[in-house]
């Protein structure tokens, strides 16, 4: 069975990056001076309240990360806490505005909030994670003060399996716009179909008029190339609104010679449109448009572009370690890119909508994204609050608005994050079939089942069968707002699901962790679309995508380290990422590279090896520091035909096949100090790649490396990593130092990073520890030009310093 998805989708310009979110208006940012209190007021949402004394804040803000951890605090959330939250800002509307429509857009909000203005209750939004926005005409005052309070109520503190934060986390912002403009998200652009000497594309807008007053309006669509100059394609149609309606046009338009979006050239072109009364624009929007077509096929599996492929991907959750949920851009471009170097081409969103930046950069960047919406439905999971699946686990979550909210919540998602080239399919569940949590069948029972069930069926828990009813009406909302793409969910318990009709509602289905589902259920379901959704980091899981034709990809568990879900204290979070948290590749990512990348690739790690082990670690560390003649295991993940191990320029290790069983090549030496270095080989004896590590002396220096010597005022961002290293230059993985920062000048620390799960200090400080020599410190721009100093010192050790211009 094939499905394919021809798919022109429109994404957000670089050069107009408000527009997009919005697809209409006028937006203007209103993160500054904001006035925030971690307190439950009666009074917050009144004019008259006297928030004098409350703290500044700049959005986007997480209250939960700056607080300390605590092991009286739930483990599923990261041991840091929550609580019920008030915001306030003045709005300076100008008189020459009276006449415009005024609306306030939220990225996101978590969660349960209470937006007001002047004291009006504008709306209640309890999901956390979607965009939304209200309507503040009817109560401003057009040349008066305005006050927008938000009440945030997370007091369900363990409302979630992993570490949500607190706050407006997101940007938020101000829309100015004509009483007839651009729906909100309506402007979406679609494939009739593509190849290399034509696409023909659809183009449907939806315009809404709030006057009172029918007219007669016109839709010009502009095409144009990357440059944003050279024009494409053109044209106009006609549009007929009555008064207080929404009105809909469709267009199509051809691109000839087009050029596709793709992994290794993702091309975006800027599509222009603009809406028009009497020859003069009163509405234009700019968004980022990329061409391209997927196929999915139960045989043949996933082709982009017409190009039969592997999707290799990796699962990620949307906070930054010590940052928390309020995470800028450039952490995350940093983040992808790093991903994308050692192989990965596929993001899934877990489990839920993420920052509107980050499918703007798979845009960019051209990575894949499984764009998801719920973790739980109309019941709730076990949260662990002693540690990772242990203990006595509390049910706090999202499920209780899931039937009043889920369709709103799933279409909103759809309808902002549609036009993202990026997005392949759309997933409405992750894991909501886990056995026994909630739901259970008599299916069981049944000997032989591998999976994770405990007590087998029980028939006082809600019934599996529920499961496809709602699934079957989530598809349903979803393919209102676009048909161009598939419907997809994670299974957990696929031996259970299949006994349902929870899978046969998905176009795609998504197996976690049960690899040894694929050949049988292939065998009984040929129709069925498979793939891993969630899948453990080994080099067996890895095979059964690779070896299979019909398996068309893997989302790996995780692509980066993540705050909660953390075992037992202490523990920050999940540690198991190709990234650790502060976005460096970690040696299982290293590992991953050796699978995935099509460039050859080498690296070396190392681990004391006293009883002559057979194990073999993916978590090796570039460590080359032991006790003279000590046995060490050195391990290489490599993916060419065989390497061969080097001492200080001699071979020290025997030239080795590549193991296609393990993934790894080993040797056990014993230790010398010096350079040690692998050499990767192909079958002919060419070198391919290399890797080397060196034996350090005691920590001696501060060295500091910044991604940017210039830096915006506007709250732009420099990442600065902080290495210790001994008097030659050579990295001190063994340092954990305690460093100190000071900043000279118009710039503020946000955060430092050293990536330790199981450091437990305080996060809010400039104080911290370095882990394997390392951290990185986020150092942001605060709307001042000039000079900035950063300096890192600690006691005996040469100070390291920085200097940052900014304009």
């Amino acid at each position: 069975m094939r499905k394919v998805f021809i798919l022109f989708i429109i994404g957000i310009c670089a050069s107009l990056q408000t527009q997009g979110q919005v697809s209409f208006g006028k937006p203007e940012k209103i993160n500054q001076n904001w006035r925030f209190i971690l307190e439950d007021l009666s009074e917050g949402s009144h004019l008259q309240c006297d928030d004098s004394r409350w703290a500044a804040v700049n959005l986007p803000h997480d209250w939960s990360v700056s607080h300390p951890l605590s092991p009286s605090l739930a483990s599923a959330t990261g041991y840091l806490p929550a609580g019920i939250a008030w915001y306030r800002k003045d709005l300076d509307i100008s008189a020459a505005k009276k006449g415009e429509k005024v609306y306030v857009y939220f990225e996101g909000i978590y969660n349960r909030s209470e937006v007001y203005i002047n004291g009006q209750l504008l709306g209640k939004r309890p999901n956390g994670y979607l965009s939304f926005m209200y309507d503040l005409s009817p109560y401003v005052k057009y040349g008066g003060k305005n006050v927008l309070a938000v009440r945030v109520d997370h007091s369900r503190s363990a409302d979630s399996r992993w570490y949500t934060g607190s706050g407006i986390y997101r940007d938020a912002y101000l829309i100015y716009a004509n009483p007839v403009h651009f729906a909100q998200w309506g402007v979406f652009c679609y494939t009739d179909k593509a190849n290399k000497n034509e696409a023909l594309l659809s183009l449907d807008v939806e315009v809404q008029n709030t006057s009172s007053e029918r007219g007669v309006f016109s839709i010009l669509t502009q095409l144009y190339a990357a440059d944003g100059a050279t024009l494409i394609n053109q044209s106009t149609q006609k549009i007929t609104l009555e008064a207080q309606s929404f009105g809909k046009n469709s267009q199509k338009i051809k691109i000839k010679n087009p050029k596709l979006w793709g992994l290794d050239s993702p091309y975006l072109y800027q599509l222009k449109t603009s809406l028009l009364k009497d020859g003069n624009a009163i509405d234009v929007t700019t968004q980022a448009v990329g061409v391209r077509t997927t196929t999915f096929d139960a045989n043949k599996g996933f082709a982009l572009n017409e190009e039969w492929m592997k999707v290799k991907g990796v699962c990620i959750h949307h906070d930054g370690g010590v940052l928390g949920s309020a995470v800028p851009r450039e952490v995350w471009k940093r983040r992808l890119i790093n991903l994308k170097k050692l192989g990965c081409n596929a993001i899934r969103m877990s489990h839920n909508p993420q920052a509107p930046d980050v499918y703007e950069l798979c845009d960019e960047l051209g990575m894949l994204v499984i764009d998801e919406a719920f973790d739980e439905w109309e019941f709730p999971k076990r949260k662990w609050l002693q540690g990772w699946n242990v203990g006595t686990p509390g049910f706090e979550g999202d499920f209780d608005f899931f039937e009043e909210w889920s369709d709103t919540d799933l279409a909103d998602m759809i309808r902002r994050d549609r036009r993202h080239p990026s997005i392949i399919m759309w997933s409405i569940g992750n894991e909501v079939d886990y056995p026994n949590d909630p739901y259970s069948h008599p299916i069981l029972d049944h000997a032989g089942i591998n999976q994770p069930v405990q007590g087998g069926y029980k028939p006082e828990s809600p019934s599996a069968e529920r499961l496809g009813n709602i699934a079957k009406r989530l598809v349903a909302v979803a393919k209102k707002h676009d048909t161009s793409r598939p419907i997809t969910a994670a299974l957990a318990g696929v031996v259970m699901s299949n006994e349902t009709q929870y899978p046969g509602a998905l176009d795609v289905a998504g197996y976690n962790y049960t690899e040894d589902r694929y050949d049988q259920d292939h065998a009984k379901y040929p129709n069925r679309i498979i793939y891993g959704s969630e899948n453990v980091h080994s080099m067996d899981a890895w095979k059964q995508v690779r070896d299979k034709e019909f398996v068309f990809g893997q989302f790996i568990w995780t692509g980066i380290d993540y705050l909660g879900e953390s075992g037992a204290w202490p523990s920050r979070g999940f540690y198991s990422g190709l990234l650790d948290f502060g976005g460096f590749q970690k040696p299982r990512g290293y590992f991953r590279q050796a699978l995935w990348d099509t460039k050859p690739t080498a690296y070396i790690g190392s681990y004391s090896n006293p009883n002559n082990s057979d194990y073999l670690s993916m978590d090796a560390w570039p460590i080359w520091n032991y006790k003279i003649g000590e046995n060490i295991r050195v391990v290489a993940y490599v993916n060419t035909a065989k390497a061969g191990l080097f001492l200080n320029g001699k071979q020290v290790g025997e030239t080795k096949s590549h193991d296609d069983k393990t993934g790894i090549i080993a040797w056990d030496i014993p230790f010398a100090p010096g350079k040690l270095e692998v050499q990767a080989f192909d079958k002919e004896n060419v070198k391919q790649a290399q890797y080397a590590i060196q034996t350090s002396g005691r920590a001696h220096s501060i060295v500091l490396e910044v991604d940017s010597t210039s830096l915006n005022k506007d709250f732009a961002l420099a990442q600065i990593v902080v290495q210790i290293v001994d008097e030659k230059g050579i990295p001190v993985m063994l340092s954990d130092e305690e460093l100190t920062c000071h900043i000279q000048g118009p710039a503020k620390l946000l955060g430092l990073e050293a990536s330790n799960n199981s450091d437990m200090s305080d996060y809010t400080d400039n104080v911290h520890r370095v882990f394997h020599g390392r951290m990185l410190a986020y150092v942001q721009s605060i709307g001042e030009v000039g000079k900035v100093k950063i300096s890192f010192v600690a006691p005996w050790l040469k100070d390291g310093e920085i200097e940052i211009e900014i304009k």
